[in-house]
Order: structure tokens, then sequence, then C-alpha cells
């Protein structure tokens, strides 16, 4: 089972954690409570996640939600570099990322949407990988330099992902125009009060609008329906619970709006891969023993 690696002991307080990396070895599985973006470079190596295993590919860039897990396997010179938020971070400081269309749908929407645990694999060129990575390189050495830089980190952050967002497919860059506001108007409840007993219609009515078509707005814009995005939303917040508190299962499920255990439970495993009681106790035992960084 994966272990869980954890945004307090690894980002130093900061919302932000990079590094690059030539991979021989295995990297074992491993669930976040973070949100990470891995970069793949030259080598070889294969990938896999609750869908199973897939070769790698130079360009490829793989986004995961926080409670995703992947595992990399049969790595040859593999480079992948990473750059890592926090989840509370993506709350506070670095939600406005989420105004911009490109980086709401490479970080929120797509993985998400993709129906595989929060985990989306896309492909940049290989030109854009390789100036990525060298942007990673270096927000690496500005994170080393500590809090004496971070508004150089901040800088370097969004050079990163504008240069991922940039080197994707001309046409996926106009898929999404800037979100329909009470699109974003329900997001914004749904965020504030994820353990709302929410129904479509209560929501609908917040925004003044039929019920099919906020779900027909929800789908074009988010790719998933209000209710869809909700269990989502749960899902990561169970999953910092579970790693962060000492709250029953039951009540972690009935503090982000699963009363039912059982319900809870089901719902975790199909959102995150993991059951909520896997989860825990991999968080406890990674605890002991956690890595310097994501993908060592």
């Amino acid at each position: 089972m994966p272990a869980v690696l954890h945004e307090h002991a690894l980002f130093a307080g900061g919302p932000v954690l990079a590094g690059v990396h030539h991979l021989n070895p295995d990297i074992e599985p491993h669930a976040h409570d973070f949100l990470e973006i891995a970069v793949i470079g030259t080598g070889h190596g294969r990938h896999m996640t609750s869908q199973g295993e897939h070769p790698l590919r130079r360009g490829q860039v793989i986004v995961l939600r926080p409670g995703a897990w992947h595992a990399f396997r049969d790595c040859a010179d593999l480079t992948v570099a990473n750059c890592c938020l926090s989840a509370q971070s993506l709350r506070g400081e670095l939600a406005a990322l989420y105004d911009i269309p490109m980086l709401r749908r490479m970080l929120w929407t797509d993985p998400v949407a993709s129906g595989t645990h929060g985990v989306a694999v896309t492909a940049v060129d290989p030109a854009a990988a390789e100036e990525a990575i060298a942007e990673i390189g270096l927000l690496e050495r500005d994170l080393a330099a500590g809090r004496s830089r971070p508004g150089r980190v901040l800088g370097r952050l969004v050079t990163v992902l504008g240069v991922l967002a940039d080197g994707r497919d001309p046409e996926w860059q106009t898929l999404e125009s800037t979100v329909h506001p009470a699109v974003a108007a329900v997001i914004a409840r749904l965020e504030a009060a994820p353990a709302h007993p929410w129904r479509l219609d209560d929501l609908a009515r917040t925004v003044n609008l039929d019920p099919a078509y906020l779900g027909r707005l929800f789908r074009r814009h988010v790719g998933l329906t209000p209710l869809g995005f909700l269990a989502r939303l749960r899902a990561e917040r169970a999953a910092t619970l579970l790693a962060h508190s000492s709250l029953p299962t039951a009540r972690v499920g009935a503090a982000v709006g699963w009363d039912d255990p059982t319900y809870f439970a089901r719902r975790f495993r199909t959102l995150v891969g993991l059951t909520p009681t896997e989860y825990r106790r991999r968080s406890r035992s990674a605890a002991h023993a956690q890595p310097s960084d994501p993908a060592s």
C-alpha cells in the first residue's frame, strides 16, 4: 500500500517544494497531502497509478491532486522534475491561480475530472519540458536560499506553470474560456462549506438558475457535476484530516459531510484509491521515515 508524504514535513513552512531527480531505482507507491506536478525528461521508466502501469515518455506532465498516489517502475536514468504546491496554500496565498483559465484546468479541472483518482497525465513538446525542468532546477536553488527570496520563488513558480501551459497542444489552450460567474459562485460556496448537506436544487437556487442548466454549465467548465466536484473536495479534505488529526475515521467522514461511515469509506476509496483506514495507517508509518523529497 502507498506511503503518504506530508507537506508539514517537507515544505519547511513555505507554499512550494521543488527538485530535479535522476532515477535509477524504483520509486515505491506513495500518496501526497499536497499537489504534485512531475515533468518527465530523458531516460526510461514506467508510471504506476490506480489505473495500471504505462511507459513514460519525454515531455509528459503528471499532475496529482492531494490524496492521489503513484509510483515509478523500471527507471533507467529517468529525469523527473517535481514542482509541488501546498494544499493549504492553494486555498490561501496561491488561490489566485484558480482565476487563470489555463492554470485552473491544469491544476484543478483535469485531475479532478479525469476519473483516475485525482491523477492527470498530459504532454508538452520536448523543448518546453526541458525549459520547465531547468526552471524547476532554478526554483529548487531559490528555495534552498531560504525565506529571503519569497518573491523570486513565487515568480519562478509562475514561470514553470506558464511554460507548461504554453507547451501543451494549442487546441487545449483554447478549450476553456473564463469560468461562468454562476459556476465560480457555486465553487466558492462548496469550498467554504464542504460538509454542508448540499443538494443540486439548493445550489441552483443560490445562483438563480435551473438545476439542469447549472449541471450543464458545471460539466462544461469543470468536467464534473456540482455534486461530483463536492465529492472530490470532501475526499481531499478527508485525506488532510486523516493525515494530520487523531479524529476517529467515522468522525473524519462526518467532518467533511459523509455521516454514514460505510458510505464514507466507499466514497473515499473510490476517489482516492485507498480506504480511510489504509490511508491513515500508511500516513502514520511514513511519518517515522519521511524521505527528503517526493521523488526519493
